[in-house]
């Protein structure tokens, strides 16, 4: 029994199939980066002390030392020191 020519579905189903298949593997390959970031848990990047970036900044030579102080000092203000002083 031969199949030649059999069906006559044309160039269309063909395309269809083409862009199924194209729609099938981005469909895998988006469920594996899926399952893979979902193992490696959360990515948070952990809170870094103001206090010592600003170090490294001075270290670093990028700020001098009166700014250094005086940023420090803001840093080590508390919220009702801040408060009294933006009202002033």
């Amino acid at each position: 029994m031969m199949w030649w020519g059999s069906g006559d579905w044309g160039w269309g189903w063909g395309i269809v199939m083409m862009f199924g298949m194209i729609a099938f593997w981005a469909l895998v390959v988006w469920a594996v980066v899926a399952v893979v970031r979902g193992l490696g848990g959360p990515r948070q990047a952990s809170p870094r002390d103001p206090e010592a970036t600003l170090a490294e900044r001075f270290a670093a030579g990028e700020i001098d030392e009166d700014e250094y102080r005086s940023r420090r000092d803001v840093l080590r203000e508390t919220p009702q020191q801040a408060r009294l002083v933006r009202r002033a």
